[in-house]
């Protein structure tokens, strides 16, 4: 059972006073660096169970008569094609999709920021794209010796050369499709500019990870720093906190390297620094939700290994590396937790041991595992998928939702017509098939109605699955996880 570890609507109210209170200290103009994502925070909803995937979005929207929007992309990103491992689109063609979702919202765009900007003739022409659609463009250019030499930093040859952004409301939110964009270098830039022109500005940044009040080996804090391990972030105490204030807080190990140099750009910018510790950054107060903190330690513990098995199966992909896989078995180490503690992956192995091929689990809501085998009319998550939703619906199991006389049309048609080698149904077939069925079979339309009690249970493959299995199961917001291991042995893999 899944239970409520945070309490999202006391989030709400938390998190929009303290950036209200944040933007009035300053005087009455913030620009606030949000990091992580504003759609569909997944990592977060998972870890911390109660928090709503929207929650930054809905958040901002009790701000949003206040706030202006500006993305930032780095011009590095456009030109090498840059792609977004979550929804699998490139970072330019992602800009282009949060302008729309927060305009859909109501919310202000004000402009898009190319930093690092020195020519590349995709940036240019992505920009030319933008203006096009009626949408303002700044350029921001790489500074020789950043950020240590300060001195040209913080000159016109430095941020001094950026084209000045210009804003109209006192809640400047500066979002990017992903890290190493250049927000916080957009952020200080505008300060430098504002401060020139003689308007009081201020900065903050806003990320949910890791959480600065609860303990430095906490699991949702270990969950972050699974999730980042690619990045090699660290969360470490934070040492500027701990001797200005004499308590704990956790940061990460790019803020922490990095204040010093912050400290004296805000020294050198504004005259004094109105921060004494990274931790002082943020604006984050998550951690003061947390209801049960059993239960969010639970769910962390299960993205760990959730991470564990991405970080596996991507080596075999080749986009993860050794490095990687050994960082995130040290966190479950620290954790205490093992792959054995997935409670789908045994009764998958087991299948698969017993039928000779692969086979599928899924632990259901109340707790029930439910399994799948491979035959020759589907694959195994295809069987699995079936299997649950007669299990949720209370269908006796030997019950066929689909006669052999529905399938094989299907099948001939992909392997006849559509140069398919493999005549399994897919996941999304089968729910196609199946929704054929339901207009005249009751079984088959009260095992549809299942499907949404299939979001944020848990399933485990005895070998990688295809991407469109993947997707299907994302789309279902199932949290999947595979050994690393090819369905079959062969040198090139769809």
């Amino acid at each position: 059972m899944i239970k409520t570890g945070f309490d999202n609507e006391k989030y709400l109210s938390l998190q929009s006073e303290k950036i209200k209170e944040r933007i009035e200290s300053f005087g009455g103009k913030l620009y606030l660096e949000f990091g992580g994502k504003l759609f569909d925070d997944y990592h977060a909803s998972r870890v911390l169970p109660g928090f709503k995937p929207d929650s930054k979005l809905r958040m901002l929207l009790q701000l949003k008569d206040r706030a202006e929007i500006v993305v930032v992309i780095s011009s590095e990103d456009i030109e090498q094609n840059k792609v977004r491992g979550d929804i699998g689109i490139t970072y330019d063609l992602d800009v282009l999709r949060l302008i729309d979702s927060f305009r859909a919202y109501g919310l202000y765009v004000g402009s898009v920021v190319l930093t690092r900007y020195a020519g590349q003739p995709a940036a240019l022409a992505f920009a030319n794209k933008l203006k096009s659609l009626g949408i303002t463009v700044y350029r921001h250019y790489p500074i020789e010796g950043y950020p240590s030499d300060l001195n040209r930093v913080i000159s016109d040859d430095g941020y001094g050369k950026n084209e000045y952004i210009e804003t109209s409301r006192e809640l400047v939110v500066v979002t990017a499709p992903g890290p190493g964009s250049g927000k916080m270098a957009t952020c200080l830039s505008q300060l430098y500019h504002e401060h020139k022109r003689g308007i009081k500005a201020g900065y903050a940044k806003f990320e949910t990870f890791p959480i600065w009040s609860i303990p430095l080996n906490h699991p949702v804090n270990l969950a972050y720093e699974a999730a980042t391990a690619d990045l090699s972030d660290v969360n470490m105490i934070d040492p500027y906190h701990l001797e200005a204030y004499g308590t704990l807080a956790v940061n990460y190990n790019r803020d922490i390297e990095v204040f010093p140099v912050l400290n004296a750009i805000f020294n050198m910018i504004l005259g004094e620094s109105p921060y004494k510790s990274p931790t002082d950054m943020g604006v984050n107060m998550a951690g003061f939700c947390i209801v049960d903190d059993e239960a969010c330690a639970e769910a962390s513990k299960q993205e760990i290994i959730r991470r564990y098995y991405k970080a596996r199966c991507g080596k075999m992909l080749g986009n993860s590396t050794e490095d990687e896989i050994l960082r995130i078995e040290l966190l479950m180490k620290k954790a205490g937790i093992t792959a054995a503690d997935r409670s789908a992956v045994s009764p998958a192995l087991t299948k698969a041991e017993l039928t000779g091929a692969p086979a599928a689990a899924i632990e259901l809501p109340d707790g029930r595992i439910v399994t799948g085998k491979t035959s020759s009319l589907l694959g195994a998550s295809s069987a699995m998928l079936l299997n649950a939703l007669k299990a949720l619906a209370g269908i006796p199991d030997e019950t066929i939702l689909m006669s052999p006389s529905v399938i094989e049309p299907i099948q001939r048609l992909k392997v006849n017509h559509l140069g398919n080698e493999n005549p399994r149904l897919h996941t999304d077939e089968i729910l196609i098939a199946l929704s054929i069925c339901a207009s005249q079979d009751e079984n088959a339309a009260l095992a549809l109605e299942q499907l949404k009690k299939l979001e944020g249970c848990e399933m485990h493959s005895s070998v990688m699955l295809s991407s469109v299995d993947l997707k299907t199961f994302g789309k279902l917001k199932v949290n999947v996880t595979c050994e690393p291991v090819y369905q079959k042995q062969k040198l090139y893999h769809k």
